[in-house]
């Protein structure tokens, strides 16, 4: 038992922990590389959208006022299925350089994706979404690191802001993301991110391939197939988007459980990223995202091997350091409708539900509830920007 409780700390501390810090010291001690140089070739910005009558000739707007030569940018708007006066806002401006494609069949993202995609021209193809914001900068920036021919794909930093109103969780979600961030750029500067940000990322044309229609995490579908075909996959913190963390328990839940349901689909769909002959990102893969989905159970083996060791010492210490981290979560949920910012509150109160929500996650993609289309909540949206 004193064996297994090590073994379950051991693991819980690397997940959180380890794997960040031996991804930074592989980054500091072996970095790779690449070569970076200005250059204005042919891009393509493909914004998929549903229902966006609200904000769609804004963000095209942001995108038209890009930092790019105008001949050279391609935007294109693909409706899924939207019954609002989504496609007739966005054609207002096809004068502009934008094209309109209408399904009129709502099928999801990554069905979209595999019919726009490859009848693009261009070389270079960024994925968007309608509700976030680009940096001026941002097209310059990803572009930049295509000059290197061993890099597939290449994607942007979401900057998440917490707002002025909201729920306190959006503090604890700010810092998640924050964290996140933090293990991608070392993961590029070593090597490959696993996956990219669904906001913001740019992939090479030819080496797009067409993934099944019901895929949900089509950000880590796409750039692990294009790490399977040799290539490099970026995180480039000067291509900037922008967005707003979720304000409530709720709409943060209802985006992250549609993550992991996407996550516990991609490995079931995706054997060869479990294997570390096939998938060049193996200890990555598993570090990153496989031991993540473990954390619920890890958590609860921990907190009850620990309980039965609690006896002796330094059990009982690790006891009561377990008790204090459950009592802050519970200090953070009975406060997720203020807007404080208590940081010691906010943080364990979202690391307990986000395993709440691996737990769910998991529920939904046995059951297969979940859909790869999405709906709002409220002000926010069940769409992955950062898985």
């Amino acid at each position: 038992m004193v064996t297994l409780f090590w073994i379950v700390l051991f693991l819980l501390s690397y997940v959180h922990v380890g794997y960040p810090l031996v991804a930074w010291l592989r980054a500091a001690l072996f970095p790779r590389r690449h070569r970076v140089a200005p250059s204005e070739p042919l891009v393509a910005v493909v914004v998929v959208a549903h229902n966006e009558e609200r904000c769609i000739a804004e963000r095209l707007q942001n995108l038209l006022a890009l930092d790019y030569p105008r001949g050279k940018v391609q935007i294109v708007v693909a409706s899924d299925g939207s019954t609002d006066s989504t496609v007739a806002r966005a054609r207002d401006l096809e004068g502009q350089g934008v094209s309109v494609r209408a399904y009129h069949l709502r099928r999801g993202k990554a069905a979209v994706l595999s019919d726009v995609v490859p009848s693009l021209r261009a070389d270079i193809v960024v994925l968007a979404d309608a509700r976030q914001r680009f940096d001026a900068g941002a097209l310059r920036a990803l572009v930049a690191d295509f000059a290197d021919p061993a890099v597939g794909a290449v994607s942007g930093e979401l900057i998440i802001s917490t707002g002025p109103q909201g729920e306190a969780v959006g503090q604890g979600v700010g810092f998640y993301w924050r964290y996140e961030k933090f293990i991608r750029r070392s993961e590029s500067r070593s090597g490959s991110t696993v996956g990219a940000t669904g906001a913001i990322y740019a992939i090479r044309r030819r080496l797009f391939e067409r993934i099944p229609a019901d895929t949900i995490l089509d950000d880590v579908a796409i750039p692990m197939r294009v790490v399977r075909s040799g290539h490099r996959v970026l995180f480039e913190p000067a291509a900037r988007a922008y967005d707003v963390a979720s304000t409530t328990a709720r709409q943060e839940s209802v985006r992250k459980i549609r993550t992991i349901a996407g996550t516990f689909q991609l490995f079931a769909r995706e054997p060869w990223l479990l294997s570390p002959v096939r998938n060049p990102l193996w200890f990555e893969t598993i570090s990153h995202k496989g031991l993540r989905l473990l954390t619920p159970a890890l958590q609860m083996a921990a907190l009850v091997l620990n309980v039965a060791l609690a006896a002796d010492s330094p059990f009982r210490e690790l006891l009561l350091m377990q008790t204090l981290f459950y009592a802050a979560a519970l200090g953070g949920y009975a406060l997720r409708q203020t807007r404080r910012s208590l940081f010691f509150l906010t943080v364990p109160y979202t690391v307990c539900l986000l395993s709440y929500t691996t737990i769910a996650g998991f529920a939904a993609f046995v059951a297969r509830r979940q859909q790869a289309t999405w709906d709002r909540v409220g002000a926010a949206e069940k769409r992955v920007v950062h898985s």
